[in-house]
């Protein structure tokens, strides 16, 4: 009979002890003082500029809506786009050619050479050789061939600039000698 009164006094006796303290009444009594000494520093904010509105008056200035004005800015942004236009379309007409679809920069020029006195330069690209000559088109910027020498292609690339319109520049490949 003792063991069933342990068994039955077990339960109990382990209920007792989970009621007592559990000794971290210090750490909550720190935290609480620490809470009440301790002030956050908050800085103030500044006080927002004073908007003052400002009168227009028409003499000291252009009118910003005068009609003549707003002719002359949309003439001048048509003829820029007819020239743009000019430059772009016979390129976008034409047919595009295999060493267009490289950038310039995946091109090497590795040699030089004159096929019945018209000067042909070797470029590698993709470890493949292909000449090209003056005339040829390459590069993804409607790269056209203008002149060949033995280290040097230089080319005519149309591209857009940074307000959107269409300009030419020059730009040239350089012959890359011992480099793989």
């Amino acid at each position: 009979m003792t063991s069933k009164r342990w068994i039955l006094l077990l339960p109990l006796l382990l209920g007792l002890l989970g009621c007592g303290s559990s000794g971290d009444d210090e750490l909550r009594q720190w935290m609480a003082d620490l809470r009440a000494t301790t002030k956050p520093h908050v800085t103030p904010l500044t006080e927002p500029k004073q908007f003052v509105p400002q009168a227009y008056s028409m003499e000291s200035g252009v009118e910003p809506f005068n009609a003549l004005k707003l002719t002359q800015a949309l003439r001048k942004d048509s003829t820029q786009l007819a020239s743009n236009a000019a430059l772009i379309a016979p390129e976008m007409a034409r047919r595009k050619e295999p060493l267009e679809a490289y950038p310039l920069d995946a091109m090497v020029m590795v040699g030089s050479l004159d096929r019945k006195d018209v000067p042909t330069a070797l470029l590698r690209v993709n470890n493949l050789i292909y000449p090209v000559r003056v005339g040829s088109y390459i590069g993804q910027n409607y790269g056209k061939i203008v002149r060949i020498s033995e280290n040097t292609i230089q080319l005519r690339e149309i591209v857009q600039d940074a307000t959107g319109d269409w300009v030419e520049r020059t730009t040239s490949l350089d012959l890359q000698e011992g480099k793989k």
